[in-house]
């Protein structure tokens, strides 16, 4: 055996009994990158869901509210974010990166709407913060963020719309669409709840109410106003927009007198 080939032998051994989780750009003998698996289970780590959807002429996003301490002021808890005027999106992961990822993406739009003159469509923009997430799956000197974005926004000639990213970098538009802890459950209801297409057909309070209902099924639980944060854009109204606690609880009490 020549030196060249025992050389090869011992770094492969040394890196496999390294452990192929330590080396962020090295696929283990499966395929697997499993700093990028760890980064998908972090997502799940601060325990919440997001469900989004859109309508005939909205797009809604919907998530929990969790305030971890009694004595934080519960305006600076959020997971909702607008990323341009028209373009809102719901961070679900670890809050720091999603604050981190939160100002890249608003970097990216306002970089593009400086340099084209219009601003970035919502498609393009989760391109961009697709690469940017995908790069990070390459590199030794930068760990994965450990976020799924979800980006909703209203195209004129397209209508509603709503994306979504995540860890490894891959991106899609969506019907409907869910990230977090209950994720497999959440869509599952929706592919129930909307398998006819119902959702061609929804209008804005509707959209709302299906988001906020499919969130309360999912969970198991009769939320309250402040247990809640909504966001949507419509046709009437482009600009992202969060509702207020007083008409997220009229959308709650609209739910419970319909069932």
């Amino acid at each position: 055996m020549e030196w060249h080939d025992l050389s090869i032998g011992l770094f492969d051994f040394q890196l496999h009994a390294a452990g192929h989780d330590r080396h962020l750009t090295v696929f283990s003998p499966e395929g697997r990158l499993y700093q990028v698996e760890y980064a998908f289970k972090a997502v799940n780590a601060p325990g919440l869901t997001a469900l989004a959807l859109k309508g005939k002429d909205t797009a809604c996003i919907a998530i929990q509210k969790k305030v971890p301490d009694k004595l934080l002021d519960p305006a600076y808890v959020t997971n909702l974010h607008s990323l341009s005027k028209n373009i809102g999106s719901v961070m679900v992961g670890p809050a720091a990166d999603g604050r981190s990822l939160v100002m890249q993406a608003r970097y990216m739009a306002a970089e593009f709407e400086y340099e084209k003159g219009y601003p970035i469509p919502v498609h393009h923009l989760t391109y961009k913060v697709a690469n940017y997430h995908q790069f990070y799956t390459q590199v030794a000197w930068q760990r994965p963020y450990a976020v799924v974005t979800i980006l909703i926004a209203f195209d004129d000639e397209a209508g509603p719309q709503v994306y979504k990213t995540d860890p490894a970098g891959f991106f899609a538009g969506f019907k409907a669409t869910a990230a977090g802890v209950k994720e497999r459950e959440a869509m599952n209801w929706l592919s129930t709840r909307l398998e006819k297409n119902e959702a061609d057909s929804m209008d804005k309070d509707t959209t709302i109410q299906t988001a906020i209902e499919g969130l309360q099924s999912v969970m198991g639980v009769d939320f309250k106003a402040n247990e809640l944060e909504v966001a949507f854009v419509s046709k009437d109204d482009t600009a992202f927009r969060k509702l207020t606690e007083p008409e997220i609880d009229a959308h709650l009490t609209a739910i419970a007198e319909k069932d």
